[in-house]
Parts: C-alpha cells; sequence; structure tokens
C-alpha cells in the first residue's frame, strides 16, 4: 500500500450524507399518499433522515460527546422496527441506512475511546439482529428479505472498515514523517555535539590565554607574548578541526552521501533509483555534489510526500551534476525557503556552477552542475 500516493483524509461525512437517497421509496408512498397511517409515516420519515444525517455527521466531529451518535443509531434503529412494522414494505430499507449509520460511528470508536474495538460487532450487530427479527416477525418473503438483511449488516460492516482503515493509514503515514523529522533533528544534534566537543575546551583554553596576555601584557611583556603566539597556534588548530569537521559532516563525498541516500529514503518508505555515468570525481566537486545529494534527500523527506525518487550523477569529464527529482505533490510549492538551498546554491555558483530548484510537470527536481576542472583545483 503506497501511503505517500493515497488521500488519508478519508471520506467526509457528506459522503455518508448522500446514501439517504435510499429513503426514496418511503418517500414516495408519502407524496403517493399509500402510506398509512399517514399522520405516522410523515414525521416518521422526516424525524428518521433528520436524526440520520445528524448521527453521520456528529460521527465525525470529535467534540460531540459520544452518547449523541451512539443514541442516534439506536433511535434509527428504533425507527427502522416501527416503520417496516406498521408502514409497509417500502419502509425495510430505513435499516440499510440505520446499518449505515451504525458503520459510520463504529468506525469512529477507536479514535474517540480506549479499550477494545467492540463499536463493530456491538453496534452494527445489533441494528443488523434487529432488522432480521422484523423481516421475520413482519412476515417479509421472497429475495427482499434476504437484500435488506444483508444490505443492513454489509452497509455497517464495511462502512466501519473502510473509516477505520483510513484512520490507520493517517496514523502510519503521521508516524513515518515524525520518523523521518526524528532522523534529520538527530543529525543536527550531531553535529552540535559534535562542535561542543571539539571547541568547548579549546575555545576555553583561549579565553584563559588571552586573560593571561592581558594580564602580563604591562609587567611582563615577554610571557605575554608568548601567550598569544599560543592563542593563535589553538586558534589555528581549532580552526583546522572545524573544517574537517565540517568536510566531514557536510561533504563526505558524493559516494557516501548516496549511501546514506539508500538508507534514508528506504526508512522514509520512497524507492529509490540510482543513475550514475562517469569516472570519480576531484575532491572538492564530489563533496559538493555529495552535499547536494544530502539536501535533496532531505527535501524529498521532509517536503515532496514522494512514494518515488530518481538520483541521476554525470560526468563528462569538463562538468559533473547531480539531479534528484520525485514524484510528489507535482506541480506544487517548492520546499520552503532557508539556509539549506541558499546556501548551497552560493556554495555551487562560487566555483562557478549552477543550481536549479523547481517544480516539475510530476513533482520536484533539484538539480546542480559544477566544472570538474575548476571543482577540482
Amino acid at each position: 500500500m503506497d501511503l505517500n500516493r493515497m488521500d488519508t483524509k478519508g471520506p467526509t461525512p457528506w459522503a455518508f450524507a448522500f446514501w439517504a437517497v435510499i429513503a426514496w421509496w418511503p418517500v414516495q408512498d408519502v407524496v403517493r399518499g399509500t402510506a398509512r397511517p399517514f399522520w405516522l409515516a410523515v414525521p416518521l420519515l422526516v424525524a428518521f433522515l433528520a436524526v440520520y444525517l445528524g448521527t453521520v455527521v456528529s460521527a465525525f466531529d470529535a467534540r460531540v460527546p459520544l452518547r449523541l451518535p451512539i443514541a442516534g443509531v439506536v433511535a434509527l434503529t428504533g425507527g427502522a422496527a416501527l416503520a417496516s412494522t406498521e408502514l409497509g414494505p417500502n419502509w425495510y430499507v430505513c435499516f440499510p441506512l440505520a446499518g449505515l449509520a451504525a458503520g459510520t460511528v463504529a468506525g469512529h470508536l477507536p479514535n474517540r475511546t480506549p479499550g477494545p474495538e467492540w463499536g463493530l460487532m456491538v453496534l452494527v450487530g445489533g441494528v443488523s439482529t434487529t432488522a432480521g427479527l422484523t423481516i421475520w416477525l413482519g412476515g417479509l418473503k421472497g429475495g427482499g428479505s434476504g437484500s435488506i438483511w444483508w444490505g443492513t449488516v454489509s452497509a455497517g460492516t464495511v462502512t466501519a472498515i473502510v473509516i477505520r482503515l483510513f484512520s490507520v493509514i493517517a496514523l502510519l503515514r503521521e508516524a513515518r514523517e515524525e520518523l523521518a523529522h526524528a532522523a534529520v533533528a538527530e543529525e543536527r544534534l550531531r553535529f552540535s555535539r559534535d562542535l561542543h566537543d571539539l571547541l568547548g575546551h579549546t575555545l576555553s583554553l583561549m579565553v584563559v590565554k588571552a586573560q593571561a596576555v592581558r594580564r602580563l601584557a604591562e609587567i611582563d611583556p615577554a610571557r605575554a607574548a608568548e601567550q598569544a603566539a599560543d592563542i593563535e597556534q589553538v586558534g589555528r588548530q581549532a580552526l583546522t578541526e572545524v573544517r574537517q569537521a565540517v568536510s566531514g559532516y557536510r561533504g563526505r563525498g558524493l559516494a557516501a552521501e548516496l549511501d546514506h541516500a539508500r538508507t534514508a529514503l528506504a526508512d522514509a518508505g520512497v524507492r529509490i533509483v540510482l543513475r550514475r555515468s562517469g569516472g570519480p570525481l576531484p575532491p572538492d566537486p564530489d563533496a559538493l555534489l555529495g552535499w547536494v545529494v544530502r539536501e535533496g534527500v532531505t527535501n524529498v523527506i521532509r517536503h515532496s510526500g514522494a512514494a518515488r525518487c530518481v538520483i541521476t550523477v554525470r560526468n563528462d569529464g569538463a562538468q559533473a551534476s547531480v539531479e534528484i527529482s520525485d514524484d510528489g505533490r507535482a506541480g506544487g510549492d517548492a520546499p520552503p525557503p532557508g539556509n539549506g538551498l541558499s546556501g548551497l546554491g552560493e556554495r555551487v555558483g562560487s566555483i562557478g556552477g549552477t543550481l536549479r530548484a523547481a517544480p516539475s510537470s510530476s513533482g520536484f527536481v533539484l538539480a546542480a552542475t559544477v566544472p570538474v576542472a575548476k571543482g577540482g583545483e
């Protein structure tokens, strides 16, 4: 089941309200004047349809106390039994409507109350049992009796299952999105932690030596100069370490980022197609295109809702390119602007390359092209 492509919102209450047209046969009886007693038929039909619509709509609204739609199902069941017994065979169609309302309420019960999912058995079973008893006691014969009973059972059961299925799909998709966001947050946390471990001691040492320089500047200039030289040395060492850390975090190389992309996309439920041509790249363009892959894959996971991602890498000796395309929200909005794509565009442009990020006819495309020779200098 493709959670990315499926509309997890599910049916609306008005989709079930439409099925009130089943009451067309009782309406005909009332219009033709064949429903007897007439004084009972008209108010019962109006009340039944009003309760049906109210029950279906309230079942979808978590703000409405649960007892109200359940009471609506009970009232519909009783009304269907009364109408079928007193007003003739055309009124038996009220039972499938009552079953449909019961299925709507039963499908939403697990989201609104803890405990076992007993709603389907109790609500739909109760309506179906009442329908069967009414048909038997009323002496309804022929194929119509079976159709009414089976229609009641299937309307309630299928409705409850469909609503519950969409609820589960929505929960699964929400959980997967949270996992993807957590993975990105964990990576950022790891980088922050690495920088803290890397710079915490070094910066503290530089502060101590700077304080020593201030104290010794007037009383012992020679020692102050030594401390200043130490600060310079420690600062250069820290700068080198930071560059190495940033390179490891943001530019681990194209091959490493492609391996990371496979894992990240698979964890997010996105199928990856990788196409690569040409030989290995010099270190600088290799690291830069690796960062393009990282940024593109992050956007696919966080913003696209895609089911498939295609990564294409080309190197013709003069230029190298990476293209990340997905089949997410076709023609939709681009990922929110931020430091990621902006900073990436600046880095690509600084070596004479180009970066393109735009919606396509089938999703979204992030593409970067860099000169191989210049990037490798």
